[in-house]
């Protein structure tokens, strides 16, 4: 997410049924009124973009994403007032500042948080409030300690010389720092574990947890290679996530 980059749209939709879960969650901390505009930071395939235009009756959803193929697929969702383009979140600028951004799932694909919450602030009416969970402390530890160990092996090494980590996962008193560093207050960040059994393990792991290294691989070896991930990491497949939850409010 920082920067675009490309999903399988159709597939991530149908397999990414404990994004839809956390994403509830997060809006169950949001209180609207129905009138607002809400940025939805990184949509996806809609399903978080869905739930808001149902709280939103008459209000507005703007739909950002770094995928073409998702922000595609999101407009499937969108009513003549709302809107959706593809954007890179840490460059983002809005015309109009909105009421309240929502972000699920995403803000652990951008390395840069400080540079992320100084654009969500900018993004904000004084007053407006973020509601984000993403990645946190200590996510997916276990799978990707076998993604490295698997990555290291021949035939997959030399495509991972320079791979490095795809993911940036915060603790929750050092992104309170930089929510309050970039211009927020009543801010409020915990860690929580939320245990995941992916029904479709392989379609699961190919589309959302090795994109990154499936696109650094011949597509001789991606089969192989997501293969012999889940087997590293132990069958049945059970991930050990981490997410960041995230409040705070636009200071003044």
């Amino acid at each position: 997410m920082s920067g675009v980059r490309e999903w399988d749209a159709a597939t991530y939709q149908r397999i990414s049924v404990p994004h839809e879960e956390w994403a509830e969650a997060v809006l169950e901390r949001l209180p609207l009124r129905g009138e607002e505009t809400v940025l939805d930071a990184g949509c996806g395939t809609g399903r978080v973009t869905r739930m808001l235009v149902e709280r939103l009756p008459d209000g507005r959803v703007i739909a950002v994403d770094g995928s073409a193929a998702m922000v595609e697929k999101v407009r499937e969702v969108l009513r003549p007032q709302d809107e959706a383009f593809v954007a890179d979140l840490s460059a983002l600028e809005l015309e109009q500042p909105v009421d309240a951004i929502v972000s699920s799932a995403v803000f652990h694909w951008i390395k840069d948080h400080d540079e992320l919450f100084r654009r969500m602030r900018a993004c904000l009416k004084p007053g407006g409030r973020l509601a984000a969970q993403c990645g946190g402390a200590g996510n997916i530890d276990g799978f990707r300690r076998a993604g490295k160990t698997v990555a290291e092996r021949e035939p997959y090494a030399p495509h991972f010389e320079d791979f490095g980590d795809l993911w940036f996962y915060a603790g929750a008193e050092e992104t309170e720092a930089r929510l309050r560093a970039a211009g927020f207050e009543q801010i409020r960040c915990w860690l929580e574990p939320w245990q995941v059994s992916p029904p479709e393990p392989v379609d699961f792991t190919r589309t959302i947890m090795l994109s990154g290294h499936i696109d650094r691989l011949p597509a001789e070896l991606h089969d192989r290679f997501v293969a012999d991930v889940i087997a590293a990491a132990g069958e049945p497949l059970v991930l050990d996530y981490v997410r960041l939850n995230i409040e705070a409010v636009a200071a003044a």
